[in-house]
């Protein structure tokens, strides 16, 4: 088992169910993140300013692998200038940082956006795979997709694995409230396929980031995250057939099968979803 793992981002919502999660699984964890209040330093959790290479570097010394959640987390949120210069330093410098170390992994957090999300071009065909990459419509994807490049070439040189994990839409159990409300317009939750991921799912995709077998994730790997169904009430083939009529279905899916394929991250790293919003919300 790897002993201690610096998680950035720690302070967010993927962040601390990470935290949460590697703890309870006995690991050590140095919590770091940009934004800390008085909560998160009563939990350990170091403030640190990743665009500065110097306070990366401190902050995975003496670790052995990396879980890397900290980005402005999507577009919209800064300027894009802002958002694609903040997260490619940060995701440089922390890779740089963690090949310099010789850290064991580098298990960090791309997104679907880099698959051509929000799908106002629908998308060529579904369920959408990591075939569909490279497809960015904002400087916050492409940011993503410049680190994912970025990845591939340290790992080629340093020999460490890297694992990027293109997370869909991060929900809480108290987000699941909100889906009823999706259900009578189809074209509230296209932009994404009608996906979702629990984020106690985003903290088992991490952990399983972390104990892949070497083998089976040699070099740079990046791998959709998402639920294992979607986010609406009615058959897949029967939203994308009425929404998305143009896109074709490349293989039979369940009823209520996500349409953002996650058979790589299955066959990759052995992870499995475990939550769904139906644990949760009377289906109508």
């Amino acid at each position: 088992m790897t002993e201690t793992i610096c998680v950035t981002g720690a302070a967010g919502k993927a962040g601390r169910a990470v935290v949460d999660d590697l703890r309870q699984h006995g690991y050590t964890v140095r919590a770091t993140d940009l934004l800390v209040g008085p909560e998160q330093r009563r939990d350990g959790v170091l403030q640190a300013d990743l665009t500065d290479y110097g306070q990366a570097a401190e902050v995975l010394a003496g670790t052995d692998a990396v879980v890397h959640l900290a980005n402005i987390p999507a577009p919209g949120l800064a300027t894009p200038a802002v958002t694609f210069n903040s997260n490619i330093t940060m995701n440089f410098n922390v890779f740089s940082a963690a090949t310099q170390h010789g850290l064991g992994r580098v298990v960090w957090a791309s997104s679907e956006t880099t698959l051509g999300l929000p799908f106002d071009t629908p998308p060529r065909y579904a369920p959408v795979d990591e075939d569909h990459y490279p497809l960015p419509t904002s400087t916050y994807a492409l940011s993503k997709v410049a680190s994912e490049t970025i990845a591939e070439q340290l790992a080629q040189w340093s020999g460490i694995p890297f694992i990027g994990l293109r997370f869909s839409n991060i929900m809480t159990v108290a987000d699941y409230a909100r889906f009823p409300s999706f259900w009578p317009d189809p074209q509230l939750r296209k932009w994404n396929l009608w996906g979702y991921i629990d984020e106690r799912d985003v903290a088992s995709a991490c952990r399983a980031g972390l104990t892949a077998p070497a083998e089976a994730v040699a070099g740079s790997h990046s791998m959709i995250i998402a639920a294992a169904d979607t986010c609406m009430n009615r058959p897949s083939a029967d939203l994308l057939a009425e929404v998305f009529g143009e896109t074709p279905l490349t293989r039979a899916v369940g009823e209520h099968e996500t349409l953002l394929a996650i058979d790589r991250a299955r066959e990759l790293l052995g992870w499995q979803p475990q939550h769904s919003w139906r644990d949760h919300v009377e289906v109508e």
